[in-house]
């Protein structure tokens, strides 16, 4: 790799000198008008080492050239340099886990354009960290130059992806009232297993890491504990730089009963006495901080109801540590008067973006409500098709407007299994299952199932359409078919055949109703003349239709 090198001579008996006249050498590509157009010093100024030094600052601030002289030859200045190359193509070697198209699209050194160290640094550092958020830790890359005629070379970036660096083991410390297999649950990374090779869960992320903390902390609130915090969250690399070990270190503090409730009101004309129904904490019982939110969300749409369109709901919380009490008012206030403009997505790359919009409960044109805003951010999340959800508010062209923009990470939704076995009934057999949760990324789920032994066959196929019609309204359809060879038990074969349609939709927030209808088709044949009457008498096809 080329090293920038400049230099300044100047004959200390000439320094003070006019210069007569300013020649360049070495350029190649670069004109020499373009190159004193850089040169801060002009024909008649003196040879000052301080102007020479910001003219060599500013020629190398350029990235046009590897090395940089400025010297002296009698009453002349002369500027030597040596040009970077130009790229001539850049390859990737090593890569599998990425396309060469994908990479070179996050590289910012581009063929045609001017090669500097700088540059390549930060691609490599750049390339590295995309390795990094797919788990592989220990991926390096090495550039490596080729030199060609014409003041060209050919970049390749040489890629050794290592193995995907996997949670191996997931620690909790000072959790005393939840065992670590509850926690867990709670959170989002988790510990490597053999069927997680396709879910990504078990793959080291930092940021899921931070989301991780705050699952813990919401986990806990809601039940009881409103002092906890998460003390550290510290993840261990291996040697080998194949495993992570991640500890949290907990602090669970006290558990919490509701106190005392309040509602007020800030505006006269709403009439808090009719509004105590929606409050959800119950004096007496254990805290609960999604009860918290949970109210909030029902006095805003209450309210909204009510032709309340700018209402802002301030829930204060304060706790009472000597008698373990938490109490709460929840105030309501006049919010500002402004309206959603533009609602921005980026970051779903399969995902359409008509599949995040029907989570928002906010949409263009309506008054901006917080409270809202983050309920439709948890209505993504809760979709689980990514990793990462970031929506937040910024101005929009006018003072009374807001946008809001949405950044989504993708992870993977489909999942994959393969089995085999044999079993001293069926035989040896085997078993293949496929599933998507966003099929096509329009949020559509796909599952199908198979298992073929010596004496047994079943096919199961579901498929489901979570918003039928552009409603909250859930569709879905079910087909299966299995064959059984029951000859040597009980004399006779069995063929079941049948499907099923399925409808949900909303009945409140948190109930749905789910109406379903399935057509089934048995079918006894085969039967031996040695098998028993009632076998006998149930040789045919039934329908059962429910």
């Amino acid at each position: 790799m080329s090293v920038v090198a400049f230099a300044i001579w100047v004959t200390p008996s000439l320094a003070q000198t006019a210069i007569s006249n300013i020649r360049v050498e070495g350029a190649q590509r670069i004109d020499s008008e373009t190159i004193l157009n850089y040169v801060d010093i002009k024909p008649g100024d003196p040879f000052d080492v301080d102007l020479l030094d910001k003219t060599l600052k500013t020629l190398f601030a350029t990235g046009l050239f590897a090395d940089v002289s400025l010297f002296q030859e009698g009453n002349d200045l002369i500027v030597s340099v040596a040009e970077n190359p130009i790229v001539n193509e850049i390859r990737f070697e090593g890569n599998k886990a990425f396309k060469s198209d994908d990479l070179s699209t996050e590289t910012r050194i581009k063929p045609r354009t001017v090669f500097t160290r700088a540059r390549v640094e930060a691609d490599v550092t750049r390339l590295k960290e995309i390795y990094r958020q797919t788990g592989r830790f220990s991926a390096t890359v090495d550039p490596k130059i080729i030199k060609l005629d014409q003041n060209r070379v050919n970049l390749v970036f040489e890629i050794t992806e290592g193995p995907q660096t996997v949670i191996s083991r997931i620690s909790f410390v000072g959790n005393g009232k939840f065992d670590d297999e509850r926690l867990r649950k709670v959170i989002s990374s988790k510990e490597d297993r053999w069927w997680k090779f396709l879910t990504g869960d078990n793959k080291y992320d930092p940021d899921r890491l931070a989301f991780d903390r705050e699952l813990l902390r919401r986990f806990y609130l809601s039940h009881g504990y409103a002092d906890f915090f998460v003390e550290n969250a510290v993840s261990e690399l291996s040697p080998d730089q194949r495993f992570f070990y991640i500890t949290f270190t907990l602090n669970e503090g006290a558990r919490y009963k509701v106190g005392n409730v309040h509602l007020a009101s800030q505006m006269p004309e709403v009439d808090t006495s009719t509004l105590k129904p929606f409050i959800q904490l119950i004096p007496g019982e254990w805290y609960d901080a999604d009860k918290v939110e949970d109210t909030v969300n029902s006095l805003t749409q209450e309210l909204g109801n009510r032709q309340y369109a700018f209402i802002d709901i301030d829930p204060s919380v304060t706790r009472d540590k000597e008698a373990k009490v938490v109490n709460a008012v929840f105030t309501i206030k006049e919010g500002q008067k402004t309206f959603v403009e533009n609602i921005n997505i980026k970051g779903n790359l399969r995902t359409l973006d008509e599949v995040l919009r029907r989570e928002m409960t906010l949409v263009e044109g309506d008054p901006f409500n917080a409270t809202k805003l983050k309920k439709s951010e948890q209505g993504i999340r809760n979709l689980n098709f990514f990793e990462k959800v970031d929506v937040k508010s910024v101005p929009g062209s006018t003072p009374d407007k807001t946008n809001i923009d949405i950044e989504v990470s993708e992870k993977s939704t489909g999942s994959l299994s393969l089995g085999a076995g044999f079993s001293t009934s069926d035989g040896p057999l085997a078993d293949f299952r496929i599933a998507e949760r966003n099929f096509l990324g329009k949020g559509q789920q796909l599952d199908f199932n198979t298992t073929l032994s010596g004496k047994r066959s079943e096919f199961d196929v579901s498929f489901t359409e979570p918003y039928f019609l552009k409603r909250d309204l859930s569709a879905g359809v079910d087909l299966f078919h299995t064959t059984r060879d029951l000859t040597d038990e009980s004399s006779y074969d069995l063929r079941r055949t049948g499907g099923g349609l399925r409808m949900g939709y909303p009945l409140s927030e948190k109930w749905r109703q789910i109406l379903s209808y399935r057509y089934e088709s048995n079918k006894i044949f085969n039967v031996s003349t040695s098998a028993s009457n009632f076998i006998k008498q149930q040789e045919g096809t039934r329908v059962t239709s429910a």
